[in-house]
């Protein structure tokens, strides 16, 4: 299974972190991390200064935030493989895997024991198959040949740790099965001992503090500062990875992930579209008609979508509760039984259903809140409350369960990307303002929930109050007009754009009234006009030349269909045209590990083995590990005489994995290297048998770096050398077009752009009167320009360029009136002399050069030989103008 792009980034950040611990203590690691630019922006109010744990100072203490539907379970599966091989360094470690509840932990048991899971499968991959997983309840079933040869997952709650619990008695009480655990343990350091006496007592408390488990921390919250200081001295983990959507500012919050993010990647459904009912009944009809509404559309979709209702009915002491609110749905509002099931800590009505099974007939859910923990199903389109939502409990996790998306693939129509919600509120206000609070709640930031938050409009020509730009989505209404007629035009010859803007109603009296949204073309307005008589013709004429006259004024050029695309740079590769792509450069570039030396100076890498201490030199810095600490563990059983260069070359391979590279090639790479460690540098093969965690992160570093000096010369070879041959093509450009950057954070600033192309102008790096913006407004004032549009960084739909290693997102992309097209990067002043700008400006020039007048490249800055940034643009513009 593919990681999307933010999951690898999040782990990314884990495995450098646990790295850097290596080296530098947890708390400098900590800082070093969220110190760099683009931790500090990404954590913003986030970044704290790290809190060690009182009884654990040196263990890393790290969470992860991720919002609702943003895969932590199969997040947490990959960073135990991360904290392996970055941190533990123990080919099969023990981890303790906490959840909230008992509910979680019976559904996490379940899925890491199931083969066909994505989790467990995952697990598999990253072990070789070699995979306990038990309950904490079954400790006793834990055998000594599990912890020595597998990776031993224990699932359990904060609860189980404590003593005052039933279960936490146990996992402190002797217990004779546990005897074959502790059998040559030599150092009884910090192990509880049995009542009057100096012997080891055989619990499962003083198992885990001897195999000092990877401890993983799923939404728990403050699990981990809750435990006692007397704890966290019992467990012992060897170090404690939290995620979680709604962290606690004392949790050392390492990465934090945007919902923005999730949506770009299509994991959730966003907006969400808010209906604001005067009571309960008319919440449920609206949610009612808005699942059929969505049934009808999802027949048209490639794959199978069956659109379901959670409805949230209120306790047994207040008015609707689940009996009423079911009562309403058959009696009154005919829906038949076989299609609702309740779902409450008494009536478990969906235990054993599937509800992906086709022949499933379940479109509607009753429950108070017995949902909101673990549940999963991505047909959930539309939350319904019969409460008022501020004073309803458990929104939070039931509107979670309508946010993910289907198959984790946008779908394509539109409504079927979004998320409904009917509330029994008298104003959208109150309404939004409660949802926005629950959003926030889920991992949203602020104005990400405002952003998020559409109200449905049953009348576009009607008003309402937004709460100054803080709460609503919702794009302005389109410009519209309606005309009786008495005869229904024919509207099946119309293009599909057409069919979109113009809808027929048959009126009571038998006539039909014709509504017109948003642009239409000459062709339809003169099929609406067929049917008219004559005498109200002309009537009609004037109409629709002010409605054309509003079009143009109140509509963006994408909305009114005009058309914008860029060109894609082009390159020969071996005899073919190809995309200029780092991957394809990459691809058909030759070259192999075998091509360098295996060697690696005692600056990189050394190791000094001394009587009491086993020390690694790694690039100047030290990783010590002591012998007494290996003497707490648990013995490994290895025998020293199995210990060989060829197996040793095995290990540092399944370390290294590249698969850019055969297994035979890595497999010489890495023996060569062991050879010259242990003939030229004369260290051990015990020694680097040891270290070779850190030597296999050592291998994989000079790969990274060795990939790197060869993508700059194959991207050199095939976009810059004297025989490399360029074009761009038009055969299959960047189209840009309205809606391309739906749920984009827009730009805040008082000014108001009138040439944009798009309706939302996305938001732009600094303040919101920034240099960036000022580039922006001088864009738009330039009486040569057509349209122009804020190019978002990293967008899948946005304009790119090549690089080396990735791709460069110029910060505007424009046309001007006569044709040509122009590209603008800013930068500041202090980025100008930055080797990676000197590489975009060489690729935006090399892309003017290919476009052979039609297009134009830019690198502004604030000020360039006395000129501000529009005179640099006029210039631009003016020299290459053509006769």
């Amino acid at each position: 299974m593919r990681l999307k792009d933010y999951q690898q980034e999040t782990l990314r950040v884990l495995r450098n972190y646990l790295e850097l611990c290596r080296l530098c203590g947890p708390e400098t690691a900590y800082k070093e991390i969220i110190e760099t630019p683009d931790q500090k922006r990404r954590l913003g109010r986030y970044a704290q200064d790290y809190k060690a744990l009182e009884e654990l100072p040196n263990i890393p203490y790290v969470c992860l935030r991720l919002p609702t539907g943003g895969g932590k379970t199969l997040l947490a599966a990959h960073a135990i493989a991360i904290a392996q091989k970055a941190w533990v360094e123990k080919d099969h470690p023990t981890v303790l895997w906490l959840v909230p509840s008992k509910t979680i932990r019976r559904q996490t048991v379940e899925a890491l024991k199931n083969p066909r899971h994505p989790y467990r499968q995952q697990l598999d991959d990253l072990f070789e198959g070699r995979v306990r997983v038990f309950d904490i309840g079954d400790f006793t079933q834990i055998r000594p040949q599990d912890i020595r040869d597998q990776l031993t997952v224990i699932v359990g709650t904060i609860q189980t740790l404590k003593i005052s619990n039933t279960e936490g008695r146990k996992v402190y009480a002797h217990n004779e099965d546990m005897e074959p655990h502790f059998t040559g343990i030599k150092n009884a350091a910090g192990l509880e001992k049995q009542n009057g006496s100096n012997r080891i007592k055989f619990s499962f408390a003083n198992l885990l503090h001897t195999l000092r488990p990877i401890m993983i921390v799923d939404e728990a919250h403050n699990a981990v500062t809750n435990l006692s200081r007397e704890m966290q001295e019992r467990v012992s983990p060897s170090c404690i990875i939290e995620f979680t959507a709604t962290p606690r500012f004392n949790s050392n919050i390492l990465h934090s992930v945007t919902a923005q993010e999730l949506k770009d990647e299509e994991m959730i459904k966003l907006p969400i579209v808010l209906s604001e009912h005067t009571n309960w009944q008319s919440a449920v009809d609206g949610a009612i008609q808005r699942r059929q509404a969505l049934a009808d559309i999802a027949e048209k979709d490639c794959k199978v979508i069956r659109p379901i209702v959670l409805f949230q009915a209120q306790k047994k002491n207040e008015e609707v509760t689940v009996d009423v609110l079911k009562n309403y749905l058959v009696e009154t509002s005919g829906i038949a039984e076989n299609k609702l099931a309740i779902a409450t800590g008494e009536q478990r009505e969906l235990d054993g259903i599937d509800l992906f099974d086709l022949q499933c007939p379940i479109e509607y859910i009753i429950t108070i809140e017995a949902l909101k923990e673990g549940w999963d199903c991505s047909f959930a389109y539309v939350f319904c409350s019969v409460s008022r939502i501020q004073s309803a409990t458990a929104v939070e996790q039931l509107l979670g369960r309508v946010l993910r998306m289907p198959f984790a693939e946008r779908r394509n129509a539109p409504e079927l990307n979004r998320s409904y919600a009917h509330v029994s509120e008298t104003s959208f206000s109150a309404a939004a303002n409660a949802l926005r609070d629950k959003l926030v709640a889920m991992g949203f930031d602020e104005e990400e929930a405002a952003l998020n938050i559409e109200r449905e409009r049953c009348d576009e020509e009607g008003e309402f109050p937004l709460f100054g730009d803080e709460i609503g989505s919702s794009p302005k209404p389109k410009p519209s007009f309606t005309e009786i007629v008495d005869a229904a035009p024919d509207l099946s010859g119309l293009s599909g754009a057409d069919k979109q803007a113009v809808s027929v109603t048959e009126m009571r009296d038998g006539q039909f009234e014709v509504k017109v949204t948003g642009p239409a073309s000459d062709e339809a307005l003169a099929l609406i006009s067929t049917g008219l008589p004559k005498a109200r013709k002309q009537e009609f004429k004037e109409k629709t030349t002010a409605f054309k006259y509003r079009i143009e004024k109140e509509c963006s050029p994408a909305t009114r269909g005009i058309p914008f695309v860029m060109p894609k740079l082009r390159a020969y590769i071996q005899g073919e045209l190809e995309l200029a792509d780092p991957e394809v450069f990459d691809e058909y570039h030759d070259w192999s590990l075998l091509d360098y030396p295996a060697k690696l100076s005692e600056d990189e890498f050394n190791i000094r083995d001394e009587s009491h201490l086993f020390e690694i030199d790694l690039d100047g810095r030290k990783l010590a590990i002591s012998y007494a600490s290996q003497e707490e563990q648990l013995p490994l059983d290895i025998a020293v005489e199995s210990w060989t260069e060829n197996k040793l070359a095995l290990a540092l391979d399944k370390l290294i994995a590249d698969p850019r590279f055969g297994q035979s090639e890595r497999l010489k790479w890495c023996l060569a290297h062991v050879n010259d460690l242990v003939i030229n540098r004369g260290i051990s093969l015990s020694a680097l048998w040891r270290a070779k965690f850190v030597l296999g992160r050592k291998l994989l570093e000079r790969i990274k770096l060795l990939k790197a000096k060869e993508a700059v010369k194959a991207y050199q070879k095939c976009l810059f050398a004297p025989e490399a041959k360029t074009d761009v093509s038009f055969d299959d450009p960047f189209v840009f077009s309205e809606g391309m950057y739906e749920g984009q954070k827009p730009h805040r600033g008082k000014f108001r752009f009138k040439k944009h192309f798009l309706e939302l102008v996305p938001a732009m790096d600094g303040r919101g009167d920034g240099e960036e913006v000022q580039c922006a407004m001088a864009i738009d004032s330039l009486s040569e320009m057509k349209h122009w549009l804020r190019n978002v960084s990293q967008h899948p739909a946005s304009f790119k360029f090549p690089l080396a290693q990735g791709w460069t997102y110029p910060d505007f992309v424009a046309e001007l009136n006569d044709g040509r097209l122009l590209v603008v990067e800013y930068k500041g002043a202090h980025l100008l002399n930055d080797p990676e700008t000197r590489e975009k400006k060489l690729i935006g020039e090399l892309w003017e050069r290919k476009m052979d007048g039609r297009g134009l490249y830019l690198m502004a800055v604030k000020s360039d030989e006395g000129k501000d940034v529009r005179a640099q643009l006029m210039a631009k513009i003016r020299k290459a103008c053509p006769d």
